[in-house]
This record gives C-alpha cells, sequence and structure tokens, in this order.
C-alpha cells in the first residue's frame, strides 16, 4: 500500500431511473496506480473513462451517486470528504489539465495573471516569489520569453501553447498526481508529439504520477507505463503499456487496434461492428459478448471475472483469452478502399487563391478590395476531379480550414478565382450564390454538437435540405429522410430522436446524411473524425468511402491526422503558412516524401506501439505569419541553405513519381538526404 498513492476499490457509480432503478456507470472498478507511474485509460466514448478520472479526484457528476466502493488517496477516500477538505486536495496534490485548453483559460485575463492565482491558491509563496514561479514554470513547460508570455492573453497563444500552460497552471502547486483528460486531442501531429515529450519528461524529472485519459492508442503508447482498458464500465484489460498494445488478450483491445489507421498499412482500417450496451442493458453475460468474435455459448449467460496472469503481470475479463494468446492476431486490413485512377475531368478550380483575415480600410471599401502584401493565404493553385477525395494537411495555422471556408462561400478571397465545372466562377460571398451553387457544395463540420440544432429532431434536420432544394413534402419527404438514415445505417426510428439521445459517431452520421441530402457534387470535410474514438472514427471513414463509391462524390477532406488522410485520399496537398509545399497522389507522398515539411509531418506520426517513437526533426515553435521573403518553411526548415531560402522564393519542380514541391533543394538531393 505504501507504494500506491491512489487506490480504488470495488467502485461502482450511477444514477436512479425515473421508475427508481439503479443503474451502474462503472461497475466494480478496482485498481492501483502506483508512485511516480503513468497509466492510460482507454475506451469508446461512453465506457466510462472519464467518470472513473473525475472520482480519482473526488468528484462525481452532477446526478451520479457512488453506489459502493472507495476511491482512497494516500489511505484518505475522497469520495467521503467534504468539499472544504478536496479543496486542500484539489489543485494542490491532485491537479487536472483538460482537453480543451482554450475553454479552460479566461480569455479575459492575461496568462501570467491566471498561472499567479493558481499560485496564491495553491501555494503559500509571497509576490516576489510568485513572479519568479510564474517564469519558472513556462520554462519548465518549454514556451519561449516567459516574461513577454505571461503578458500575452490566450488568443494571441497557438493551441499548442494553451495546452501548454495549462500544464503549467497544473504544476504550480506542485501536484503529487496529475489527471490529463484527452490533453493533445485537438493538436496536430507535431504539436502533439512535442507536448507529449514534454509530459513524459515533466513525469521523469518529478516523480508526478498520471493518468491518462484517451481514444489515441498512439499517444498512449508514448507516454504510459501501464493501461486500462475499459468497456461498458467495467475493466476488462490492465497490464503493461507492451503487453497490452502489442499482444493484447481480449477481443475488444483487438478491435481497438485494428479500427486504428496506420502509415504502414494501405487502406481504410476495419470498424468494429455494433456498439457498447447503453448502462442498464449490459444482460446478464459478457457486455461484449453481441460483438465478439470468439464468443461461445457460455459467454451469453455467464460474465466472467476480472483475472490476474501473474506470468505476463496482465488483468483480463474473458474466458477466451488463451486462445488470443495463442493466436496472436496482427493488425490487418481487410476493408481496403479502391483508389481508382480518377479521369482528368475538373470540378472544381482554385486559381491563385489568396485570403487576408486584414480588415477593409476605408479606401479598401470604396474600391472593394483589400490591401495585405503578407496574406494569410496566398497563391494557391489546385485542381479538384469529378469523383476524387484530395485532402487538405499542415498544422494548425496552415490555412486548410480557411481555403474550405473560401470554397464554400463563407470567407471572401483577397485574389485569384475558384472556378465550378470547368467554366462557372464562384462568388466568394456565398449570398452572391444561386440555389444550385449552395447545394452543389456542402459541409460537414468538425462538431457535430455544435451543427446540429440541439432543439430539432432528426426528422426535422434531415427535412430542411430536402425542402429547402428539392420542396419534398408530406410521404414523399419522410420517404427520402428514411432512405438518407439508411443510407448512413440508421433505422427509421431515429426520426424521432433529438442530437442529445445520440453517441458521438451517430450525431456525425446525421450530420453526413444532411450533408448528401442536397445531392451535392462536392463535399467538404473539416475534422469530420477528430474528435471520434477509433471505433467510430473507423465506421465513420468507412461510410464515407461508400457513399463516395455509391454517388461519385467528390471530397476535400482537411485532417491534421495523417494515417487516416492515407487511408482514404486519392491526393494531398500539404500547406505551410498559408502556402502550398507540396501535391501529388497519396501513395507517393506518404512513400517518397519530397518536401522537407512532409518529412517533419510524417516523423511525428504516432504509432500504437510503444516501440516505434516519432521522429521530432524540426523545433517547436510557433511563427505568427509568414515571412514577408523567401520559403515559408525558412524558420524550421532542418535543411535551410541560407540566404537563398530567406530571401528568394522556391521553385516549383515535378518529380518522377507525380509529385510537385516547391523548394530550392532539387528532388534528386532531397531523396538522398532524407532522415
Amino acid at each position: 500500500m505504501a507504494n500506491y498513492i491512489q487506490t480504488v476499490k470495488n467502485l461502482s457509480i450511477g444514477f436512479k431511473s425515473q421508475k427508481g432503478k439503479e443503474i451502474s456507470i462503472l461497475r466494480n472498478i478496482t485498481t492501483n496506480i502506483k508512485k511516480g507511474e503513468t497509466v492510460g485509460i482507454v475506451g469508446e466514448s461512453g465506457s466510462g473513462k472519464s467518470t472513473l478520472a473525475l472520482a480519482m479526484m473526488g468528484y462525481v457528476k452532477h446526478g451520479l451517486y457512488t453506489m459502493s466502493g472507495e476511491c482512497l488517496f494516500n489511505s484518505s477516500n475522497l469520495l467521503n470528504m467534504t468539499n472544504r477538505d478536496l479543496e486542500k486536495i484539489r489543485g494542490r496534490k491532485i491537479a487536472m489539465i483538460p482537453q480543451n485548453a482554450g475553454q479552460s483559460l479566461t480569455p479575459n485575463l492575461k496568462i501570467g495573471y491566471q498561472i499567479e492565482e493558481a499560485l496564491k491558491l495553491h501555494t503559500n509563496l509571497n509576490k516576489e516569489e510568485r513572479e519568479s514561479k510564474i517564469s519558472d514554470l513556462l520554462n519548465k513547460v518549454r514556451l519561449p520569453s516567459p516574461d513577454i508570455m505571461a503578458l500575452r492573453y490566450p488568443h494571441e497563444l497557438s493551441g499548442g501553447q494553451q495546452q501548454r500552460v495549462a500544464v503549467a497552471m497544473a504544476l504550480a502547486g506542485n501536484p503529487e498526481l496529475l489527471l490529463l483528460d484527452e490533453p493533445t486531442t485537438g493538436l496536430d501531429v507535431t504539436t502533439q508529439a512535442h507536448v507529449l515529450e514534454l509530459l513524459k519528461d515533466i513525469a521523469k524529472d518529478t516523480g508526478t504520477s498520471m493518468v491518462y485519459v484517451s481514444h489515441d492508442l498512439g499517444a498512449i503508447a508514448q507516454v504510459c507505463d501501464r493501461v486500462i482498458v475499459m468497456y461498458a464500465g467495467e475493466i476488462v484489460l490492465e497490464g503493461p503499456v507492451r503487453k497490452i498494445l502489442k499482444e493484447p488478450i481480449h477481443p475488444y483491445t483487438h478491435g481497438l487496434l485494428n479500427s486504428i489507421p496506420k502509415l504502414s498499412l494501405s487502406g481504410l482500417p476495419d470498424s468494429m461492428p455494433g456498439s457498447q450496451p447503453q448502462p442498464g442493458h449490459a444482460g446478464e453475460g459478457c457486455s461484449f459478448y453481441d460483438r465478439c468474435n470468439i464468443s461461445v455459448e457460455k459467454c451469453k449467460d455467464s460474465a466472467p471475472k476480472l483475472e490476474y496472469i501473474s506470468e505476463i503481470d496482465t488483468s483480463v475479463r474473458c474466458f477466451n483469452h488463451q486462445e488470443l494468446k495463442i493466436n496472436k492476431k496482427k493488425n490487418s486490413f481487410s476493408n481496403n478502399i479502391n483508389k481508382k485512377n480518377i479521369k482528368i475531368n475538373e470540378i472544381l478550380n482554385l486559381n491563385d487563391v489568396s485570403i487576408t483575415y486584414a480588415k477593409q480600410s476605408f479606401l479598401d471599401q470604396i474600391f472593394n478590395k483589400i490591401t495585405d502584401s503578407n496574406p494569410t493565404v496566398k497563391d494557391i493553385n489546385i485542381n479538384i476531379n469529378k469523383g476524387e477525395t484530395i485532402a487538405l494537411v499542415g498544422e494548425s495555422g496552415s490555412g486548410k480550414s480557411t481555403i474550405l471556408k473560401s470554397i464554400a462561400g463563407l470567407l471572401k478571397n483577397k485574389d485569384g478565382s475558384i472556378k465550378f465545372n470547368q467554366d462557372k466562377v464562384l462568388s466568394s460571398d456565398l449570398r452572391n450564390r444561386s440555389s444550385d451553387d449552395l447545394r452543389s457544395i456542402q459541409l460537414i463540420f468538425q462538431n457535430p454538437d455544435e451543427s446540429l440544432n440541439p432543439n430539432h429532431t432528426v426528422e426535422q434536420i434531415l427535412s430542411q435540405p430536402l425542402k429547402l432544394y428539392f420542396d419534398f413534402k408530406g410521404e414523399e419527404l419522410k420517404k427520402n429522410i428514411i432512405q438518407l438514415l439508411k443510407k448512413v445505417r440508421l433505422g427509421e426510428f431515429y426520426m424521432g430522436r433529438y442530437p442529445r439521445q445520440l453517441s458521438g459517431g451517430e450525431k456525425q452520421r446525421v450530420a453526413v446524411a444532411r450533408a448528401f441530402a442536397a445531392k451535392p457534387d462536392i463535399i467538404l470535410c473539416d475534422e469530420v473524425t477528430s474528435a471520434l474514438d477509433v471505433s467510430v472514427q473507423a465506421a465513420v471513414l468507412d461510410l464515407l468511402n461508400n457513399l463516395k463509391e455509391d454517388l461519385g462524390t467528390t471530397y476535400i477532406f482537411v485532417s491534421h491526422d495523417l494515417a487516416v488522410v492515407k487511408a482514404i485520399s486519392d491526393r494531398v496537398a500539404v500547406l505551410y503558412q498559408g502556402r502550398l509545399c507540396e501535391i501529388g497522389p497519396s501513395k507517393n507522398v506518404y512513400q517518397f516524401p519530397s518536401h522537407p515539411y512532409t518529412e517533419v509531418l510524417l516523423g511525428a506520426v504516432l504509432d500504437p506501439d510503444p516501440d516505434i517513437k516519432p521522429k521530432l526533426i524540426a523545433e517547436d515553435i510557433v511563427e505568427e505569419k509568414p515571412p514577408e521573403n523567401g520559403c515559408c518553411f525558412q524558420g524550421r526548415c532542418p535543411r535551410i541553405l541560407g540566404d537563398k531560402c530567406r530571401n528568394e522564393v522556391p521553385p516549383w519542380q515535378i518529380g518522377e513519381n507525380g509529385n510537385s514541391i516547391r523548394c530550392h533543394i532539387s528532388i534528386k538531393d532531397l531523396k538522398s538526404q532524407q532522415f
């Protein structure tokens, strides 16, 4: 017991139904966190990960209650403590880093002031000591120029910098236990890799214990010593990270691993059939029975207990784990995407498109122009063919979503034009587009919670585009709604449900159905899978691919997940600071990356294998705006040639593999110098 900082014993948390029935969210959870250990908690949405993590700091969500068990921190049961006693522990001894640092930081208070507030609450330092500690904390999380950074507001920082500030605030009280709830989910690949490296170093330097909640098994592989796999409120597998991710002995863990797209494999990942049971509907037997491919009759009627196997230091809840242990399955993608040779039949052409967020001066408004010599997005030339999936990739701030908004008519272009169906120039102002133009180009947003009206049923949400563009009414309208729901693998009974009654994956399927309701030629996908867990992500990718095959739809796919992009795209365009660096067939960009920036991005991709480490080739530097002269990547390029890169705009080169790159270094030399 002395070596454990936290012990969870037979913990069950749940709620009472309207009929007074007890329904559990967590069921008999027992686990320990060692001092100095980093433990990952993984599982699909609704598996109980966050509920368990919150219980570890003595918090039970409103509407839930502790049904049985205890959560001991240094031998004290947090779940029996008064709020006053918990205030002495939270922040000082147990701290939490939230998923979205941008939402947890106060927007109108400077960074230094917010860190000082944490120091006032959780330490006894005087004013002078606090000022010194603020600089120390900002240095510890590797933020440049701490004195300047402390005077900035949250909106003046990038997503990665905001997350580092959240880490600094959590460390203010020198906690013994740090709880991290999806701390890198919204970050791009390079920022994520650097933040994870930072967390590993903090754990090593301070000896702080960490509990890392995530659906990203690649992140778990990089930072954790041990992993807890949860399903339907139970622990189904627990053990060392290497054993769990390389030799899993539970079919659910196999399903999660096979749902992850990988750079080393081609095609779409396999999606697990079905979904986990809702609270109170788990049945008498194994909760994974309906989705398991090795289940037997015993599994239906009897619930397996968590069994500890000493030889591999792993606990498993499965009657047939020996079969998995003997027949070690390897990740293989059977659901390969059929990437046909797309005929050159242009549907969209971006010609010298430049976009700026600069405000118009009085004279600019008179002459209807925008003066900005260094716009956010500059000189983008991309042609897109019918039936093609082209992906826009790059770090946060690279201009991906800005280009999508311009295509959709939500942002005016500074310069250049967008042609639709070869001859029609689209207005950059949505209000000047015809009804047919609006129907032809549809958007699927990243977060369906923000894009679906919470006060409308699924039927009302899907009826809007059908009424607007086709004037459907009555039975014809209902018939088309049912057909749409079937296309996205949802039944007719979903028509009367509200978004709050749907899971994350179901909500995203409704968003996809709404986009397809207009029978568009082009669908703009803006990070449509980034908020989903791996199994739901695989199902949504499979759905998008099948709809494309059936309807011949063109996709413009924005994502920071390069493995997802490889699985679904025909071509890839790589952007940095709003400038196009490389474009070419997906297979060739991934197999023979030519531009140094493409190599930096691919090197930072996380693999769900603790033995495969990301290559952090470029420095973790955030550039506020593109340089006025020379190459856009000059500030971070590991192969910079000096003044030539700083002063001269690099030329376009076309390689033998079909890639076009913009770099001063010849393609031949780039290939021979790859890291």
